[in-house]
């Protein structure tokens, strides 16, 4: 299972790197998504998530879940999504104003 996830880690900052290195607004926007997905993920793993132990002291009980790296998935996520609304608009208003979408904006179409 472990070598299933880090393959899933590896390639989703693969994909990430390799789309965020494009000449065009929409392919650097799904990069920068999946390279937010494979931290997320990465953030999760490195947790030891544990399922059915409580996160909180519970009296009677010896093992707990670590709630940290579930609390840094949720912000980590809440964050990636506003970062990829802002440049969602961001890239919109620049392909209106240019006239295309190109990262450095001096192709013409």
């Amino acid at each position: 299972m472990e070598a299933l996830v880090a393959i899933l880690i590896g390639t989703l900052t693969g994909c990430g790197v390799y789309l965020a290195l494009r000449n065009r607004t929409f392919p650097v926007v799904l990069g920068l998504t999946f390279l937010s997905y494979a931290v997320n993920l990465f953030l999760l793993v490195m947790g030891r998530l544990t399922i059915g132990k409580p996160p909180i002291i519970v009296e009677g009980v010896t093992e707990y879940a670590d709630p940290l790296p579930q609390a840094l998935v949720l912000t980590a996520i809440v964050i990636s999504f506003a970062m990829t609304a802002f440049v969602i608009v961001l890239s919109l208003k620049a392909h209106l104003e240019m006239g295309n979408d190109h990262v450095d904006g001096k192709h013409k179409p």
